[in-house]
């Protein structure tokens, strides 16, 4: 769970600013989206290895370039 103190003299928004980033760093919102439905593991496995290889595909175009 997330939660932020608010400190001495600070606004509501700056509050709000730091807990915004630490919900998203904590993975909160990725963590609900991913559980919100079920995907078969055959379908998981193969967008995993679709997600791998572009990624690999633009580390290379980075080194050519």
């Amino acid at each position: 769970m997330v939660s932020v103190q608010i400190n001495e003299n600070e606004s509501i928004d700056k509050m709000l600013k730091r807990f915004k980033k630490k919900y998203e760093r904590a993975g909160v919102l990725k963590e609900y989206r991913k559980k919100a439905y079920f995907v078969k593991p055959s379908i998981d496995n193969r967008l995993k290895r679709s997600r791998g290889k572009r990624r690999a595909q633009r580390a290379n175009e980075e080194r050519n370039s």
